[in-house]
């Protein structure tokens, strides 16, 4: 028996003829890259996000364009998202639910069967998903599980493991959750609940519940939608998932205020989603977002993992700049990008609408170079990589200078703390944002010498030393792969910083928006790119071969002798094995005379 149900139920033909060019375009591009540009995106939540002109000014950001909430015409304008009225089934979910029948019909469960949240409001949007969630209204995801693994031990099927995760309220898990291996696919089981929050707690009291409580307990209106297997239908239980899909509206199925306070991760959860499906956040919503009981129990209750977890995912889809104008202007900032005490140099006034503006013209410079920017993973995962470690560049950039001292008096970058401390993000995500930061600096000398030869001679005074001497016509190729293989695969991240904040803004005071603004960076990103590869050669002489020239047995010296090996190598591309060793033989006959 199939369970594909109807087809789309279209909009209205005129309707959708009524649709903007403007926002046509954003839904082509909700899929993939190039990205809109942000001032193409209208904002939803957005305030008046322009930057003061004293902190343009000092930004190299002066003419920043804001971004202004849509009139009440632009909101009539909206177009209606197209939501299909059942779901569409693949083979291997069909033979999926056709096997969890079978287990109930066989072994006379009478349990009803429904797929709930993100599946479902995917596959009504059209869109594919395998986070396949089982919600059962008479028995635990555990004791399910054993009778799928009896049903096919019936079969001669051979018994897949069953992972029990027990319930964990500071990781949002309130319920204990089964899950198992059914046609390749992971399943999650977990019985239908209702649950009530006591004051000074997010750990909910959890009872059993109905399909109507559990759609109701549910963060957002859109995630509470259910796919009865048993039935073969979608269940919108509150009764407005539906209708909030076809108007693109971020609700909480009970009043925001109060959902908020009984779980504050919600806050960033619609946030996540608003921005991912370019959806509207409610007034009301807004107005319980930004509520200050509810940001501080946003910071106080909610673990710093959580809320990294949450912005992670926010940085890593297809629209970080809205998710981050939402939380600036919801008042959100400061709560989760968490300063240490007394950074040096203290924060300046309104340095979250500084830190979002720098996103704003990223996301707007790299829509007009195009992917080149996070090229430099060899994979499309770490090119996803690149362009998450990208745009937390851009966002921390007003504050790459900004160091606070440790517990040991240690200097530590501020930009350290926050994605190490505050997020609670990896190590490794901090040293790579901290690292292009510094690459970031070193490149705007090498932009303003490919530009102009003003500077040539103290760059190539810098470079030189007793034993080598670079020639003039080589001064930028040196410096170009010196800089390259300090930051390694991430240099066109660091580069594509540099030409965000170094070049100066022209004085005509335009927007650093415009398409002329755009060009002139794209042009200085563009020329530096050339020098692509000059970091991946390979030494001609290992240090055991330098130890033998040198005729001394290792120590500080060699690496010295690597370093200037290197620069030896950018002066002269073409040369050879045998000219280096001779050069270094020349050099350590003037050594020793020396």
């Amino acid at each position: 028996m199939s369970l594909r149900l109807r087809g789309l139920l279209l909009l209205p033909l005129l309707r959708r003829r009524s649709c903007s060019p403007l926002l046509l375009r954003r839904r082509r591009l909700l899929r993939g890259w190039p990205p809109p540009l942000v001032s193409e995106i209208p904002s939803r939540a957005f305030g008046s996000s322009g930057l003061p002109a004293r902190a343009c000014a000092s930004s190299g950001f002066s003419g920043m364009a804001a971004v202004s909430p849509p009139t009440p015409q632009q909101q009539q304008q909206r177009c209606v998202v197209e939501v299909r009225e059942g779901v569409e089934l693949t083979e291997k979910e069909e033979r999926i639910f056709r096997r969890l029948l079978d287990v109930v019909r066989h072994f006379g469960l009478g349990t009803q069967l429904r797929v709930a949240g993100g599946w479902v409001r995917d596959k009504v949007l059209g869109k594919d998903s395998t986070d396949i969630d089982i919600a059962l209204d008479n028995m635990t995801g555990q004791n399910f599980c054993e009778k799928v693994n009896e049903y096919s031990e019936l079969l001669g099927e051979e018994q897949k493991g069953i992972g029990v995760i027990q319930c964990n309220p500071d990781q949002s898990k309130h319920l204990e959750t089964a899950r198992m291996l059914i046609f390749d696919i992971w399943i999650d089981f977990v019985n239908l609940r209702s649950e009530k929050y006591a004051e000074n707690s997010r750990i909910p009291t959890v009872e059993i519940g109905t399909a109507k409580e559990d759609a109701f307990r549910r963060d957002l209106t859109i995630n509470s939608l259910f796919f009865n297997i048993n039935t073969n239908t979608v269940e919108d239980l509150t009764g407005r998932g539906i209708e909030d899909l076809k108007k693109g509206l971020i609700v909480t199925p009970l009043p925001a205020k109060a959902t908020f306070l009984d779980d504050p991760l919600r806050v960033l959860r619609a946030i996540r989603f608003a921005a991912r499906f370019n959806f509207t956040l409610t007034e009301d919503l807004k107005d319980a977002a930004s509520d200050e009981k509810v940001k501080s129990e946003l910071g106080s209750k909610i673990s710093k993992e959580r809320i990294g977890h949450e912005v992670d995912l926010m940085m890593s889809d297809k629209h970080p700049v809205n998710a981050m104008c939402y939380i600036r202007d919801l008042g959100l900032f400061y709560v989760v990008f968490a300063f240490p005490e007394k950074p040096d140099p203290p924060v300046p006034d309104k340095c979250d609408r500084l830190c979002v503006s720098h996103i704003e013209v990223a996301w707007n410079l790299a829509h007009s170079i195009g992917c080149s920017v996070f090229s430099g993973g060899s994979d499309s995962k770490s090119q996803d990589e690149h362009r998450r470690l990208c745009f937390y560049s851009a966002l921390f950039t007003p504050v790459r200078n900004t160091i606070y001292l440790d517990k040991k008096s240690k200097k530590i970058p501020v930009t350290n703390y926050i994605i190490r401390d505050s997020l609670k993000l990896k190590a490794s995500d901090a040293d790579t944002v901290v690292n292009v930061h510094a690459a970031s600096e070193k490149f705007a000398e090498l932009i303003n010498l490919l530009e102009s030869n003003e500077n040539l001679t103290t760059v190539k005074e810098k470079l030189d030393d007793e034993y080598l001497e670079i020639p003039t016509d080589s001064v930028k190729r040196v410096l170009a792969g010196l800089i390259l293989r300090e930051i390694k695969d991430f240099w066109r991240v660091a580069l594509f910083i540099c030409t965000l904040t170094y070049p100066e803004v022209s004085s005509g005071g335009d927007s650093l928006g415009q398409p002329d603004e755009l060009h002139q960076r794209k042009e200085k990103y563009t020329r530096a790119e050339q020098l692509d590869g000059v970091w991946k050669m390979k030494p001609l002489l290992d240090g055991k071969a330098i130890m033998g020239i040198m005729q001394v047995k290792g120590g500080p010296l060699i690496g010295k002798w690597q370093q200037r090996l290197l620069k030896w190598q950018l002066a002269y591309p073409r040369g050879t094995t045998e000219e280096c060793i001779e050069w270094m033989k020349q050099s350590q006959s003037k050594r020793q005379k020396v």
